[in-house]
């Protein structure tokens, strides 16, 4: 696996990897940029079909956290982890665990915090083992898990971009396609739906799509044919488990 001819490498100042055969861990680390200060990023847990697309993937998103640490004006870097597992399977205290000693192992130079595939709890129990997490605030009403204000955001910006560009004064009948009802997406269906939008959904795992369904009167589609619904709006968000 080629890390510095790869498409998605950016001059990256390190990728590390990690393999603990106790636990049956197999994790990359990419750290973007530290001009600013440390890298931050989020770790996620993915059942890639290949290492090749769990590098693309943190190559990829440590870079973009990189612009989005500069864009906020943090004193901070960009980097990412990945955790190549099925997060609804091969989650365990002890693979968790050895993440924390791995992102102990890089010294502060990679913070990490929750993604696709990871929570809070997880975090907090990556933190048996490193000091170095972000995320998590038990003072806050999510206890530090930025998916809700994430998808406020997200609707806040859809229906400015509404007004902007349909001329329209709210969502009611807007028809919304979302790809993906994950932590963000799902919350973002409901906000969606409260504000009269007519939803169609897709997601890898049905219950979400059942639930959707069931709760938000949402139409479900298959996962091939959602880029080509005739709707007015498509939200393309990361899949998952709600409950994560």
């Amino acid at each position: 696996m080629s890390v510095f001819s790869h498409r998605e490498f950016d001059n990256h100042q390190q990728v590390a990897f990690f393999k603990d055969k106790k636990t049956g861990l197999k994790a990359i680390i990419a750290v973007h940029n530290t001009n600013l200060g440390p890298a931050l990023g989020g770790c996620r847990m993915w059942p890639y079909a290949t290492d090749e697309e769990a590098l693309t993937d943190v190559l990829r998103l440590s870079r973009g956290m990189t612009y989005k640490s500069a864009l906020a004006n943090l004193k901070l870097g960009g980097g990412k982890a990945v955790i190549i597992g099925d997060p609804h399977s091969q989650k365990s205290d002890e693979l968790l665990y050895a993440m924390g000693d791995f992102i102990q192992g890089l010294g502060g130079r990679y913070i990490t915090a929750e993604d696709s595939g990871t929570s809070v709890a997880d975090i907090l129990k990556m933190g048996h083992r490193t000091s170095h997490i972000s995320g998590v605030d038990s003072a806050t009403e999510h206890g530090g898990d930025p998916s809700p204000s994430t998808a406020y955001g997200v609707f806040i910006s859809l229906r400015e971009a509404v007004t902007y560009r349909l001329g329209r004064a709210n969502l009611e009948g807007l028809k919304v396609a979302i790809q993906g009802l994950g932590n963000v997406g799902y919350r973002l269906a409901e906000y969606l739906y409260k504000a009269g939008a007519e939803l169609y959904v897709t997601d890898i795992v049905q219950a979400n799509v059942d639930r959707a369904v069931r709760e938000l009167n949402a139409t479900a589609v298959a996962g091939d044919k959602i880029f080509a619904l005739d709707v007015d709006v498509f939200c393309p968000l990361c899949p998952g488990s709600s409950d994560q």
